[in-house]
């Protein structure tokens, strides 16, 4: 784990990332609050374009909860077998689809609290959610992110609340509404796991992580 970098070199690094692209966008495909919900549920444990390959039918006939409670559970099986935990994760689907019907008219609630409270739906799921669709400066952190915050002294931390926390806090205001899209798609492409891509990384210079590849 890198020490943190001073607030000068995470700014400098952050305009390189705007600079190379303005409006990041997640990968997942949704057409509405709700299918981002649950595109963003499904993808637990499973790659973006898993999720989208199977979605892409599966939300054209259940783009509401209502709609997801009239197809139920075994015909939305069908449609996410080839995503893992699948039963499990329809379960919950069909779970919170009943109780935003029931609980939020149809709509998908726009609290932190709230979504962590429906079936299957953690801190980063909801925080997702709230930062696509709602435009809110939420910090979602996956594995990619834990890696680039803790390897590039951006955001360490042992863990992902610390990792969350250090983002938040060190991280100039007027990057945090697209920090976790810049962090996500640069471990995703950049920054990889195995074999980082040091040579066309364009922070390589501000980086202070020691095994860089050529």
């Amino acid at each position: 784990m890198a020490r943190q970098l001073d607030y000068h070199t995470i700014r400098t690094i952050f305009a390189r990332f705007r600079a190379h692209e303005a409006e990041p966008e997640g990968e997942l495909e949704h057409v509405n609050a709700f299918t981002l919900l649950v595109a963003v549920a499904l993808s637990a444990q499973a790659t973006d374009a898993g999720v989208n390959k199977a979605t892409r039918d599966l939300f054209k006939v259940a783009d509401t909860p209502q709609k997801m409670l009239d197809l139920g559970e075994d015909r939305l099986i069908g449609y996410i077998k080839t995503i893992g935990l699948y039963r499990n994760k329809a379960k919950n689907v069909i779970k919170l689809s009943r109780i935003l019907v029931d609980d939020y008219g149809g709509e998908v609630p726009s609290s932190r609290a709230a979504l962590q409270s429906l079936p299957g739906v953690g801190r980063k799921t909801a925080n997702v959610v709230l930062n696509m669709w709602w435009g809110q400066p939420a910090q979602a952190v996956d594995t990619h992110i834990f890696r680039v915050g803790n390897r590039t002294g951006i955001a360490p931390g042992k863990d992902v609340d610390a990792v969350e926390r250090a983002i938040e806090d060190n991280i100039p205001a007027e990057f945090q509404r697209h920090a976790h899209h810049w962090l996500i798609l640069h471990g995703r492409y950049i920054c990889k796991a195995r074999k980082p891509m040091c040579g066309v990384c364009p922070i390589e210079d501000l980086c202070p992580y020691e095994e860089k590849t050529t």
